[in-house]
């Protein structure tokens, strides 16, 4: 497994709230380890002692929740049972989708990992080849984990570039040929028969990566320099913004200056993404006798500190630095979170944009500012994913669904 346990957002609750919400509220505290018995529960929520063991013992008849060995020993009375999400309750399917490979996940409920997979595949194909291939691994990680159709609850996928949430369609995404306005949501709710969701990728990178952070630690910008360049905005309430078409995060088309001449796949020039991307910096490496082909090979060379492109990568962090520098000063996150591959071999493009952000923003806001390569690394878009998939279970709409198969 590549995470621990993150938080779940928790609906509020109070005296006089609906069933489904407080079942939702116990839920969720269950299944992110924040509450693992009755009298935290309670604690945790503000509600009664008899609202909460009512709504729990309805989640236990329903095997929702489990109760397992006591929380810890000595003291008076009656030990407290350890409360747990029933591992057999469902499962959430995470994608999370690359240019060239993607990472698969089956998770239960209550957030292990059963089974997990990456598929070498070239997205260029187009949608409809690309989600059979996906199609068919999942499934056979479902077999993998013992676990049937049926007990598939929601499916998250990721996708490189712009993404329409509420349609989980494509929109225009310049990376990815013959997939703009496909119905990848429709398509995968209904070879799974479950709920399905659309997102981009880097937005469930920020959401796996600030869920696994300590709360305070938001507002959170993550920022993935890959193939191209993407942003993911997370709340200090720790929700995604994805803004009003889902188009929020989407810096790789911030256009730099000094870059008129460099044509971006947008079809716009001077573009950050087309300018300082690792695909930039593989562009700028290659010559007529060869050089690195993909950002593995960038990768390799970062690692065994090869001078030419240590040097592009610096050259690459100091412009998009005085992209992340104004972002600093528009959003104000208290945390920016690199992610890629290419941070991960080393921290010559941490060190190059931190440096220029912490020159050019203003100390209002860059006096709590923190810069920081991912915790969770390649794990943080399936974390995100099983994270979304999770919450959409245990919400309130989805919680009653629950309980209505488990009367």
């Amino acid at each position: 497994m590549g995470w621990e346990p993150v938080r779940l957002a928790v609906p509020r609750t109070s005296g006089r709230t609906d069933d489904n919400l407080v079942h939702s509220s116990l839920a969720r505290l269950i299944a992110s380890g924040a509450a693992e018995s009755r009298v935290e529960l309670v604690r945790a929520t503000g509600l009664s002692r008899s609202t909460v063991h009512s709504h729990l013992d309805a989640l236990i008849a329903a095997g929702v929740v489990v109760e397992r060995g006591p929380v810890g020993s000595g003291g008076r009375g009656r030990p407290a049972h350890r409360l747990a999400i029933a591992p057999r309750a469902g499962v959430v399917l995470a994608a999370d989708v690359g240019v060239h490979s993607t990472r698969l996940a089956v998770a239960d409920l209550g957030q292990d990992v059963l089974a997990e997979g990456e598929v070498e595949l070239e997205i260029s194909v187009g949608p409809e080849r690309s989600l059979d291939v996906l199609t068919d691994h999942l499934r056979k990680l479902l077999a993998d984990a013992g676990m049937p159709l049926e007990k598939v609850k929601a499916l998250v996928m990721g996708l490189p570039g712009p993404v329409d949430p509420r349609m989980g369609m494509p929109v225009r995404p310049p990376i990815m040929p013959g997939w703009d306005g496909f119905p990848v949501g429709d398509a995968m709710a209904t070879r799974f028969a479950c709920t399905a969701a659309v997102d981009n990728d880097v937005n469930l990178m920020a959401l796996g990566e600030a869920r696994a952070l300590p709360a305070e630690e938001a507002p959170l910008l993550f920022l993935k320099v890959g193939t191209g360049i993407g942003g993911g905005i997370v709340s200090a309430g720790g929700e995604l913004h994805r803004g009003s078409d889902g188009a929020a995060g989407d810096i790789g088309h911030i256009r730099v200056p000094g870059a008129d001449d460099v044509v971006c796949q947008c079809g716009n020039v001077g573009c950050v993404e087309a300018v300082a991307s690792a695909d930039a910096v593989l562009r700028a490496l290659r010559t007529d006798q060869g050089g690195p082909r993909s950002v593995e090979d960038l990768a390799r060379l970062l690692r065994d500190g090869d001078a030419t492109a240590v040097r592009q990568v610096r050259t690459a962090a100091a412009t998009i630095g005085e992209v992340v520098a104004m972002l600093v000063h528009f959003y104000n996150p208290k945390r920016i979170v690199l992610g890629g591959l290419i941070t991960s071999a080393g921290d010559d493009l941490l060190a190059g944009i931190r440096s220029v952000v912490y020159r050019r923003a203003l100390p209002l806001a860059t006096r709590h500012l923190s810069l920081a390569n991912s915790t969770l690394g390649r794990s943080a878009g399936l974390a995100g994913a099983v994270v979304a998939g999770i919450e959409n279970v245990l919400s309130a709409e989805g919680i009653r669904s629950l309980l209505r198969e488990n009367p």
